[in-house]
């Protein structure tokens, strides 16, 4: 090697020469055109920008529309518009901004109803937040994550002693159309212990917003909570960023040591929305019609919540997931079952028999139940999930008169303890039950089972 470059003012030499090249700037197109467009995809030519990046769109009267770079293929950039894409034609200009997409987080965002972009929708005047957070979000190290190790009460009794939900716990809402969901997730969000409640209304009906802000949450719930909402008739974009910014609204609440509440409806748009994007940029179907992005892009989202790091705040999140027909083996639907911490199920049959909330116990589960309740609460959950299930395999052979009593003591009991196990499910909708309560009457349902359990 030769010995002058072993000299420290060599050394020094070479390294600002290499940061002079590393710093100096790129020659870029500042912008380009607008070649093509397909569906809700544009296609530009002449500048460049990287996935993520916003570029703005400028038709000839003027009008600047947004778009987001989602796709590139050789020189074309495919893009997907934020908003209204009327007044656009061949050779618009198109102007990178040379910026990833960001939310504006702060306090000031609790009782306001916001969409997608962040732009308010309820009339009360511009938001000025100081705080801006990538929507993408930020990785948190598994293993700096606190471990959920606390009882939450979410004020249904139901969940509260057999599904019992932990502060920081994940879990999914699976349901069809028309079977309580809304109502069941109206009732969490009144009665659940929590500092802050993030509502993320994606893809919905339109006139679903206005009755979830004014019904369910009312003024008082509206003055703790933020809700971000972009129904079905937004671009596809929009929907998924709506998605984004109310967890990463979430998520600045709980860096500030809040306990967060999150309740995201429905995770099964959210999937639609980049699948609509990814067809679009003809990315192959793979199952039933779901790019592989799809399935990427569930687990990057349902990871931001949970516990935060150690002396963190938390977010409990509840994801509704929509069954297609009814069937919870839909491919959405299977792989949210996989990347959350539980999941529980509205019947259909449960709800045309009047039976609300319609949770299909045996259908569902809480997977950190066992971590946080004692083993008299577990103990007694699972009887009654046995005489449940017991009776409801039995039903048909009961109904018709077919069992004889005293075949089966299984089967008396369980006949016997049904009409009080059905009373104990359903609850009405404006009465809340805290879980000391539920943990109690499910022991005097069961005969005082949590007293005979103990060790003495």
């Amino acid at each position: 090697m030769n010995a002058a470059l072993l000299e420290p003012h060599r050394w020094a030499e070479r390294l600002h020469a290499s940061r002079r090249r590393v710093e100096a700037p790129i020659e870029l197109v500042v912008e380009g055109k607008l070649s093509r467009m397909v569906g809700l995809t544009l296609e530009a030519v002449g500048c460049r920008a990287a996935i993520g990046a916003r570029c703005l769109v400028e038709t000839v009267s003027g009008r600047g529309i947004e778009a987001e770079v989602v796709g590139f293929a050789g020189e074309r950039l495919y893009l997907m518009p934020t908003g209204d894409i009327q007044g656009l034609e061949p050779d618009c200009r198109v102007i990178p901004l040379g910026q990833t997409c960001s939310a504006r987080v702060d306090f000031s965002l609790l009782g306001r109803v916001i969409d997608g972009g962040g732009k308010p929708l309820d009339g009360k005047g511009p938001l000025l937040t100081e705080h801006t957070v990538p929507l993408s979000g930020k990785q948190i190290n598994p293993l700096a994550r606190r471990p959920i190790r606390e009882p939450l009460d979410v004020g249904v009794r139901a969940i509260n002693s057999l599904l019992t939900v932990g502060r920081g716990q994940r879990l999914g809402l699976f349901a069809g159309t028309g079977v309580g969901k809304s109502i069941l997730l109206g009732m969490m969000t009144k009665y659940t212990e929590a500092d802050i409640v993030v509502v993320g209304l994606i893809g919905e009906r339109g006139r679903e917003v206005n009755e979830f802000v004014q019904k369910i949450l009312g003024e008082e719930g509206l003055a703790r909570s933020v809700v971000v909402a972009t129904p079905a008739d937004y671009p596809p974009l929009m929907r998924m960023h709506g998605a984004l910014l109310a967890t990463a609204v979430a998520e600045f609440f709980r860096d500030q040591g809040l306990n967060v509440l999150l309740l995201m409806d429905s995770l099964t748009r959210f999937a639609q929305a980049q699948r609509e994007i990814a067809l679009a940029i003809d990315e192959p179907p793979a199952t039933k019609g779901y790019p592989p992005s799809v399935f990427a892009k569930l687990p990057q989202l349902v990871e931001r919540a949970g516990n935060g790091d150690q002396g963190g705040g938390s977010i409990t999140a509840f994801y509704t997931v929509l069954a297609e027909g009814d069937d919870t083996n839909d491919p959405i639907a299977d792989a949210a079952r996989g990347v959350l911490d539980g999941h529980i199920v509205l019947s259909r049959n449960l709800a045309d028999a009047a039976h609300y909330p319609a949770i299909d116990i045996e259908a569902s589960v809480s997977r950190v139940m066992p971590d946080i309740v004692t083993p008299e609460h577990m103990a007694c959950s699972r009887q009654l999930k046995k005489l449940y299930s017991i009776f409801q395999q039995n039903r048909d052979l009961i109904s018709v008169g077919a069992y004889q009593s005293g075949a089966d003591p299984r089967i008396d009991e369980a006949i016997r303890m049904n009409p009080g196990i059905m009373a104990f499910l359903q609850q009405d909708m404006n009465a809340a039950v805290n879980l000391e309560h539920s943990v109690t009457e499910l022991g005097n349902l069961l005969g005082n089972l949590l007293g005979k359990s103990r060790p003495h």
